[in-house]
């Protein structure tokens, strides 16, 4: 493949809806279950669906249990896709042809909502129960939590070898024994 160059395509742009959440492999949790909240509490909307692709996967299962965690009554449908994704190679050489190459991509969109949803559909599943939840206000998913603040070990100077004045505790190279 060194003979050759990847065809950069033009991105499609796909207007993303208001409701959609979509992780990434490199965003992190919080934020999205910090979406959700405002979705569901500040712009009261019936549902949410988060989609990813590829590495994010597990990322996306995560944050739905988390949600499902937060928030009371939510019904669940997972729809698993695959995505066939086309690129093209140029040759750089002459003489050479355009090669084309199919991959597949796993996809999935897992609809988060309020009211109930299609009991029929085979990636259904009923809310949890509501012991497992535990509620959190709009204001705590909002504070930061702290980091740090205790006293840590830092840096310091080092273990045991002496302040640097007067007599070192450690081995080191002397003039021999001292009296």
């Amino acid at each position: 493949m060194n003979k050759y160059r990847k065809v950069i395509k033009p991105r499609e742009t796909v207007v993303k809806d208001e409701e959609e959440i979509r992780v990434t492999a490199a965003g992190s949790v919080s934020a999205y279950i910090s979406r959700a909240a405002k979705l569901f509490n500040e712009m009261d909307k019936p549902f949410l669906t988060i989609t990813a692709t590829g590495n994010a996967l597990t990322k996306a299962v995560t944050t739905a249990e988390v949600i499902k965690r937060r928030f009371k009554g939510l019904h669940q449908i997972t729809k698993l896709v695959n995505q066939d994704i086309e690129d093209e190679y140029e040759p750089l050489e002459e003489g050479l042809d355009k090669v084309t190459e199919t991959r597949s991509m796993a996809c999935i969109e897992i609809k988060l909502s309020k009211e109930a949803l299609d009991n029929s559909d085979k990636g259904y599943q009923e809310p949890i129960d509501e012991a497992l939840v535990t509620e959190v206000d709009p204001e705590e998913l909002a504070a930061p939590r702290g980091r740090g603040g205790g006293r840590g070990k830092g840096r310091g100077k080092g273990k045991g070898k002496g302040t640097g004045k007067g007599e070192a505790k450690g081995k080191g190279k002397g003039k021999g024994k001292s009296k």
